[in-house]
């Protein structure tokens, strides 16, 4: 236990300086959709099994929870972000276990933000064409066992965004811990950065305009620079603790704490009910800190609700197929994001 709380001193400690819940920064970041929880199981109960996640939405909680996955894990979700904006997100990941303490993982989030129409100074109605924005995650990361309650892992991330005249792109960094204890390993801790990296700006042809020499009498490019912007970083600490009820029934209650860089801190609660592990039920909520300008400025309510069902393929191998779904609520004019996924364990 004192190794444990070793590193997460530290980690905090050496984050600092770059977590103080900036609220008068909000608006000032880029990549918001690096914040975008796009997997359907832990989106059910607001992303606050830090402490406890495993298997491929690990690359998104916390990379540590790769360690804790059996073998193989393949795993695909749909995401309707704010339904009602066209905005989609295809997410798809693996994890593979490497020896006897190590894991693989690799997932590709892609975003697609529908059709655009194309405004321009002599035709501001339109009538030119459109043009389909996009941004693209890439993660690869790798975790360990160190014991039999520690597992730590590092994440690479690729992040790009852009339209066809115009992108910008980057590599960040994830890293993250968990501790599991007690009986049955029935108490969980968790703590994790994510989204460490450089500022970046965007370029392309799209910061490039033909206009007319004043006194010249002919054309010239002319180009601007776009002024560079920060990620979204956040240092996240959450614990779990797993309640067995009798009869093939599992209750875990955890709780979760965001600090953001470049927006308010997230404080969550959640529960999940696992029967025999085959049918489980989640909730959760998540609440931002207004205390400076006692204002609801989140498009998420905070409340989010999720449910999956298991389906053995195989007693001999341990094999599985499971179905998730989740729904976080939202304000008007949207109707919510929905996410539906599956899973794939051999």
């Amino acid at each position: 236990m004192r190794r444990i709380t070793s590193i997460a001193i530290a980690v905090s400690l050496s984050a600092g300086s770059l977590f103080a819940g900036n609220p008068q920064r909000v608006g000032s970041a880029g990549a918001s959709e690096l914040l975008n929880n796009t997997w359907a199981r832990n989106s059910g109960w607001g992303n606050v099994n830090t402490a406890g996640v495993r298997g491929v939405e690990s690359v998104f909680l916390n990379i540590a929870g790769i360690a804790n996955t059996e073998n193989l894990e393949i795993a695909f979700t749909n995401t309707q972000w704010l339904a009602g904006s066209d905005i989609t997100v295809n997410s798809i990941g693996l994890v593979k276990t490497v020896g006897n303490t190590g894991a693989l993982a690799l997932s590709i989030n892609n975003f697609s933000y529908g059709e655009l129409i194309v405004r321009t100074e002599a035709q501001p109605d339109g009538g030119i064409s459109t043009i389909s924005p996009y941004a693209a995650i890439i993660t690869g990361g790798y975790a360990q066992k160190f014991t039999e309650s520690i597992y730590g892992g590092i994440n690479l991330k690729f992040y790009n965004q852009g339209l066809p005249n115009l992108n910008v792109s980057a590599l960040l960094v994830d890293a993250g811990v968990q501790y599991h204890t007690g009986e049955e390993n029935r108490l969980k801790f968790g703590i994790t950065l994510r989204n460490i990296g450089p500022s970046a700006s965007f370029g392309g042809d799209g910061l490039s305009i033909q206009a007319t020499v004043p006194g010249g009498g002919y054309t010239q490019t002319f180009s601007s620079r776009s002024a560079k912007f920060e990620f979204p970083s956040n240092l996240v600490i959450g614990g779990s603790y797993d309640f067995f009820l009798g009869g093939d029934q599992l209750l875990t209650a955890a709780i979760n704490f965001q600090s953001n860089s470049l927006q308010k801190d997230e404080y969550g609660v959640g529960v999940e009910y696992a029967y025999r592990q085959t049918f489980m039920a989640r909730v959760g909520y998540t609440i931002f800190d207004n205390r400076q300008d006692r204002q609801q400025t989140n498009i998420h309510t905070g409340l989010a609700a999720g449910i999956s069902f298991l389906v053995p393929m195989s007693k001999e191998s341990g094999s599985n197929l499971a179905f998730d779904y989740s729904i976080r609520t939202t304000r008007t004019p949207f109707q919510g994001t929905h996410s539906i996924g599956v899973r794939l364990s051999l």
